[in-house]
């Protein structure tokens, strides 16, 4: 006989300056206080560094600034550590500047889809509770770091 079960995800709602995004829980390796990352002049605006964390230099990304928003650093700013998708050596983690520490929800199997408009590094957007979120591309982010010449 079997058993009729609803299937759950735990989802992170990770609040930036202009939307929210949603990932889920087993994305993001850790989340850690804001640092100044260290950059060269010649990198793109959404490129804000490298942050050290666990004794590794990670790159540091606005994802709002590769949206062609204004990177905002609140008082409120934090970096996710997530983990990199792209099974490549030299990139395992990608660091994200948001704004504020992420909450932790409950997704259900049957998302609600809401139609706005996305940019090219946004999936979908989707009905978390009473806002809508964004549901980025992580595999594009990556390829944006490659791309720019700032990974390999």
């Amino acid at each position: 006989m079997l058993e009729h079960r609803t299937r759950h995800l735990t989802g992170l709602l990770l609040p930036l300056s202009d939307r929210n995004l949603i990932l889920p829980n087993v994305a993001v390796a850790e989340l850690v206080d804001y640092q100044q990352g260290t950059f060269d002049l010649d990198t793109p605006p959404w490129y804000l560094g490298r942050v050290t964390w666990r004794n590794r230099q990670i790159p540091l990304l606005s994802f709002e600034s590769a949206c062609g928003q204004k990177t905002v650093i609140g008082e409120r700013a934090r970096i996710v550590i997530l983990n990199a998708l792209g099974g490549r050596a030299d990139l395992k983690f990608i660091a994200l500047l948001v704004q504020g520490i992420p909450r932790s929800y409950k997704l259900d199997s049957q998302l609600s889809y809401v139609d706005v408009p996305l940019c090219s590094l946004e999936q979908a957007a989707v009905q978390v509770g009473d806002q809508v979120a964004k549901v980025p591309d992580l595999l594009a982010l990556e390829a944006l770091l490659v791309d720019a010449g700032l990974i390999g």
